[in-house]
């Protein structure tokens, strides 16, 4: 089966379909109809996706206002590739995660280019999501 591209971030009503709530919050997880799913939200990968951006904006704004760097906005772009092989049961050989997540953040700032080099790297350095992603987590998982 060809790699997947997605792009972009309780209890379960069916197989695929899980409802959530996180503080006052509520929200849906879902596959898609290829996927098996209904299509009742983002899947789980696809979740990853958007917490990872939703972390960087947040470090991003932060980051700009310790270095004075103007900032009205960031825009950000997400993509990652996945082999379901595994997910799916079908191979042992490839990770279940994703091979690569590639990000593109454009900052509406009038500060210099190198400037903008500098805030990019300290949003990239203090972000915890991009951190979980990059290193190793201890995920203990056990029956409740």
């Amino acid at each position: 089966m060809p790699d997947l591209t997605f792009t972009a971030s309780g209890s379960s009503e069916n197989p695929t379909k899980l409802n959530i709530q996180t503080r006052e919050f509520k929200f849906v997880v879902d596959e898609p109809v290829a996927l098996g799913g209904t299509d009742h939200g983002p899947n789980p990968v696809e979740y990853v996706l958007g917490s990872l951006a939703g972390c960087l904006n947040v470090v991003g704004h932060v980051v700009a206002k310790e270095m004075d760097m103007p900032l009205n906005g960031i825009t950000i772009s997400i993509e990652g590739d996945l082999d379901p092989a595994r997910f799916l049961g079908m191979s042992d050989e490839v990770r279940a995660g994703y091979k690569e997540i590639r990000v593109g953040i454009t900052p509406d700032s009038s500060a210099d280019e190198a400037t903008k080099a500098k805030w990019l790297e300290s949003v990239e350095d203090r972000c915890p999501v991009s951190d979980n992603l990059k290193n190793p987590t201890n995920v203990a998982i056990a029956l409740a």
